[in-house]
């Protein structure tokens, strides 16, 4: 198997060293905030505390993607990444304190360091791939960035049922220490072998530079805004609340739900080029697709308000959102490293997963806060409107200059 790697081209080589760091955090990411969740919520905490455990995590991430932009056009994404994997690790380590020290702020704080670690490794993974890609080629680039960023939501699944798993099985601390242990040694392999100065800039850029000048990418960054708003609203809190206090799941049956849920969601992000080609050019696809997604938190609504059943009407209009919202993401994903500059491409990227981490902030403190007041029907009023929104802001959005489909 190491013979046959050594014969890959260096940027396919870069590319899956790249993707395995991402999927290595990812994993333990998702592990640590279905820990989070569940044991807290065990603990007696309300949605809404719960919610605001992730607040840090949420803000610092707003903060990271603009600075992290600008600190990977400068010193390199090979760096960027390699901080961002070191700075979970501290987060990891900092939950090992014994049970009686795990209080509400010393749970933000390492929530917080989280989050800058999980936007400085999702920044540098996207940014990274403009650099090994020609401009030519832009079907193999949506590719790319589909099956990256698929992947990674796949495995974020996996690690929704690891965290649960591990909770059930060895305990809050015992699952932080065995993830804390693994992703050392992927920290380790990326020290030695990610390439030097990948996407560094050739300028140097300002830091005045990090805010965006490009008409498309700032209507995009607000697309994305609203789009992960509406998912966050209600699926972070509300929804695993919601298994657990009307539908009387268990917290493995909650994991493992959300874990396919994340997975398949993931799968069908990879494959979101398949679905999309005939939906013509990428911003024509993405404004479709999105008025799609608008439709089922409305389905759901009025499966609930008719007397379907709970059970069955959640878990069908959630696998109909997860297609939706995978394919939505994709031409995201896809459009931003389209649209960003070659030169100094993450700092255009940084920008847009700025804006994606306001609509995660926005969606998670709105989830508790909603669903306290006014139930999981309210969430899902908001969702839909944040869609639209998301909907009318790419119809405004600029033509790609290379058709998705070429060689």
């Amino acid at each position: 198997m190491l013979a046959a790697i050594r014969q890959l081209s260096a940027p396919v080589r870069q590319y899956l060293l790249i993707t395995g760091n991402y999927w290595a955090f990812t994993l333990t990411d998702g592990a640590l905030r279905m820990l989070v969740v569940l044991y807290f919520h065990q603990l007696g905490y309300s949605p809404l505390s719960i919610a605001m455990l992730f607040l840090f995590y949420e803000i610092f991430g707003v903060v990271t993607n603009l600075i992290g932009g600008w600190l990977g056009a400068r010193i390199g994404l090979n760096r960027t990444m390699n901080i961002g994997l070191g700075l979970q690790l501290i987060a990891l380590a900092m939950l090992l304190v014994p049970t009686p020290a795990l209080t509400v702020i010393w749970v933000m704080a390492a929530q917080a360091l989280s989050g800058i670690a999980k936007d400085l490794n999702k920044m540098s993974a996207k940014s990274a791939i403009k650099t090994l890609v020609p401009a030519d080629a832009q079907g193999q680039l949506y590719k790319w960035v589909a099956l990256l960023t698929g992947s990674k939501n796949a495995l974020k699944g996996v690690g929704f049922f690891l965290g649960s798993l591990l909770l059930y099985t060895v305990g809050f601390q015992w699952a932080i220490g065995i993830m804390l242990g693994a992703l050392a040694l992927v920290w380790l392999i990326s020290l030695w072998r990610l390439g030097a100065d990948l996407g560094k800039a050739k300028f140097k850029p300002k830091f005045r530079d990090v805010w965006s000048k490009s008409r498309a990418i700032n209507q995009l960054s607000a697309a994305r805004l609203f789009l992960f708003a509406a998912r966050d609203v209600w699926f972070v809190v509300a929804l695993p609340v919601y298994f657990a206090t009307q539908l009387n799941w268990p917290h493995t049956w909650t994991g493992v739900f959300m874990a396919c849920w994340v997975i398949g969601y993931g799968a069908v992000q990879s494959l979101a080029p398949r679905f999309t080609h005939k939906t013509g050019e990428p911003r024509r696809a993405a404004v479709w697709w999105a008025w799609m997604l608008a439709l089922t938190p409305l389905l759901i609504i009025a499966g609930l308000t008719y007397g379907g059943s709970p059970a069955g009407v959640i878990v069908s209009g959630l696998l109909l959102f997860g297609a939706a919202f995978a394919v939505n993401s994709a031409l995201h994903s896809y459009l931003i490293v389209s649209y960003a500059r070659a030169d100094g491409v993450s700092l255009d990227v940084g920008f847009y997963y700025m804006a994606n981490a306001m609509g995660r902030l926005t969606g998670t403190v709105a989830s508790g806060l909603v669903y306290q007041w006014y139930g999981l029907a309210a969430c899902l009023w908001v969702s839909a409107g944040c869609i639209v929104i998301a909907a009318l802001l790419a119809i405004g959005l600029p033509r790609t200059e290379n058709p998705i489909n070429a060689d």
